[in-house]
């Protein structure tokens, strides 16, 4: 039986797409005054790998030179200015989450970690998690397993009694470095290479997710 399900958290348990999207045009035009605008869509086939790669694949898409290093702090700050404009749980997560009550749940995302745990204060549901971490608080981003290790660890569950629950193969590829199973919601930013990764199982609905807590 599970005794630990770790949540991605964009696009498996919030859509944020639209606020990192605006936050990463916004800085753009900071740096580029006079910047096309990214579509929203190519932004978020960006996103899952950390800040730093999301800015230093903007630049490249923009054409720019300007170090990602240099830009990231940046993109931060406007990110920050704007995590809870229209960032929203799926429908469905939080009556899984209520559902899942009895088994320790977790969050690790490559987003900054308290970012991450202010997304989730101003959504009402960070209560329900064991941990939120993500980078900052770990040694590694997914799909390095530091971090999925690291929290089994510190909750005291085994790799076999853990679930990964994401949307891409990052969170695929870091499951099977952990030795953990994996889950994958069809539901996020990144579908086709999701199916691609293989996961062991796949959810088209977050209600189901329920189900994991006896697998």
């Amino acid at each position: 039986m599970a005794r630990l399900l770790v949540f991605d958290l964009d696009g498996t348990l919030v859509d944020s797409s639209r606020d990192i999207a605006a936050a990463a045009n916004e800085a753009l035009r900071l740096v580029l005054p006079g910047a096309v605008p990214i579509p929203q869509a190519a932004i978020l086939s960006f996103v899952g790998e950390g800040a730093r790669l999301l800015v230093e694949r903007c630049l490249a898409h923009a054409g720019s030179d300007l170090p990602a290093d240099a830009v990231l702090p940046v993109y931060l700050e406007c990110y920050r200015a704007r995590l809870l404009d229209t960032t929203y749980l799926y429908p469905g997560i939080e009556d899984a989450l209520d559902a899942l009550g009895g088994t320790a749940l977790a969050v690790l995302t490559n987003k900054p970690g308290d970012m991450s745990r202010a997304i989730l204060d101003g959504l009402g549901v960070r209560r329900r998690f064991d941990r939120v971490w993500g980078a900052g608080d770990v040694s590694a981003r997914k799909p390095d397993p530091d971090g999925l290790r690291c929290l089994m660890n510190d909750l005291g569950v085994g790799a076999g009694e853990t679930w990964m629950i994401g949307d891409s193969a990052t969170d695929v590829l870091a499951a099977r470095a952990a030795g953990v199973r994996v889950a994958g919601v069809t539901w996020g930013f990144h579908p086709a290479a999701l199916r691609e990764a293989r996961p062991d199982r796949l959810f088209d609905d977050p209600r189901d997710l329920v189900g994991l807590a006896t697998a």
